[in-house]
This record gives structure tokens, C-alpha cells and sequence, in this order.
């Protein structure tokens, strides 16, 4: 397995290199401090890239953008300080498969960086409390501003299941655990047309435009459910 890691502190790239070397032995890291690093380390090969968006040579997120442009069948995750809702669902938009915020233990990062390489998309637990009004059909905020009280789950629940089958139910119940569709064909017994087709179905159900979005949505009804 081939890693790459940039970050402009050597600390945290050393901590990240020691945390994934539990991943399997004998990882080979590419090292990254800085946007230039970054480009001319990159190659196809990489079995993934974890990129701080705060590093030298950086101009927002334009070096995300030219890592995808360059190299688009590479995972890439994002490793940042920042913990704004707005700047994670930019970074997610832009095709990364992951957000993970440096304030999170070891750990968590293992996580997310397994479920990505899975096939999965990782996102942020903060992020699903910042969910805009209408991200989820049949939600509306609450008086003081939160749509995912014990009230507009129920609702929420309730208009899902009204409007979805229940093997639709049961891929949203996989999508929300950040399977891709092969994986979740394979769980149901169903081809990857099958459900890409439901999947049509739950993404105007939830009313949203894209797989990240659905993903988004789908944790969060998930997580309401569990409160």
C-alpha cells in the first residue's frame, strides 16, 4: 500500500505516518509540505492521500482541486484544523471521499481512513448538525433552529417510509454506513443497476442532488433514530 500524507507540520505528518503504519505492514509514505511537495509526489499509484488544506503554496482549495484533476482514481481525504460545516461540505463536493478534523483522537482517524479505502465516504458527526433546513424532505426547523429535534425525526421517519419501499429502507440502512453500490448489491442480493435505481428513489425522497448530500442525510436520520 502506497500513502501519501502533506502537512506543513512535521509532528502531525509523523503521528499520521505511525497511526496508518497499523493499517498493514510495510506501507511506503510519500511525504508532502507544501502544495509544490504535494503535486510532484502524487502519482496514480497512490492508494490514497490524506491533504491539509493550510499548507504552503495553497489558495483555498485549488490544490484539492488540481489533485483530482491530475490523479481522479486516487482516494483522497482531507486532514485539516478547520471545523466550519460550510469549508467540509465544499471539500466533500469537490469529490474527496473524507473530512477528518485534527481535534479527533488517533483512532477516529483510523476509522474514517479504513471505511474510506472500503469504499466508503466518511463524514464528520459536527457536520450532520449543521445540515441546512430542506437537506432532508420533510424536515423543518424547530423554533430554535434545530431540525433534528425528537419531533422532526419521527416526521422524517415517518414521510421515508411513505415514500420508499422497504428495500429502499434497506439501502439507505447501508448507504448511511458509507457503502458503494457494489458492496451494498452484494449485501442485499441485487445488481448495481438494481441500486442505482433505488437509489434515484431515496435521493428525491431526501431531497437532495448528489451521493455526498444523500450520504449526509442518510447519517443523520440514522443517528436521530438512535437517540
Amino acid at each position: 500500500m502506497k500513502i501519501l500524507i502533506a502537512d506543513d507540520h512535521r509532528l502531525v505528518i509523523e503521528a499520521v505516518k505511525a497511526k496508518l503504519s497499523e493499517l498493514e505492514p510495510g506501507i511506503e509514505f510519500v511525504l508532502a509540505m507544501s502544495v509544490d511537495e504535494l503535486l510532484a509526489g502524487a502519482t496514480d499509484e497512490l492508494d490514497l492521500a490524506l491533504i491539509d488544506l493550510n499548507m504552503p503554496g495553497a489558495d483555498g482549495q485549488a490544490h484539492i482541486d488540481e489533485i483530482r484533476r491530475r490523479h481522479p482514481a486516487v482516494p483522497v481525504i482531507v486532514l485539516s484544523g478547520y471545523e466550519d460545516p460550510a469549508i467540509m461540505r465544499s471539500a466533500l463536493e469537490r469529490g474527496v471521499l473524507g473530512f477528518i478534523p485534527k481535534a479527533y483522537s488517533p483512532e477516529v482517524m483510523l476509522s474514517a481512513v479504513r471505511l474510506v479505502l472500503a469504499g466508503g465516504v466518511y463524514v464528520p458527526p459536527m457536520m450532520l448538525t449543521a445540515l441546512p433546513p430542506g437537506i432532508v424532505a420533510g424536515v423543518a426547523p424547530t423554533q430554535n433552529g434545530d431540525a433534528r429535534s425528537a419531533g422532526a425525526s419521527s416526521q422524517t421517519l415517518e414521510h421515508l417510509r411513505s415514500v420508499l419501499t422497504e428495500r429502499q429502507v434497506e439501502v439507505l440502512q447501508l448507504l448511511s454506513q458509507g457503502k458503494p453500490n457494489k458492496l451494498i448489491g452484494r449485501s442485499l442480493g441485487i445488481s448495481e443497476g438494481t441500486v442505482k435505481i433505488h437509489l434515484a428513489a431515496i435521493f428525491r425522497a431526501l431531497n437532495v442532488r448528489n451521493r455526498t448530500e444523500a450520504v449526509v442525510a442518510a447519517q443523520a436520520l440514522t443517528e436521530a433514530q438512535q437517540v
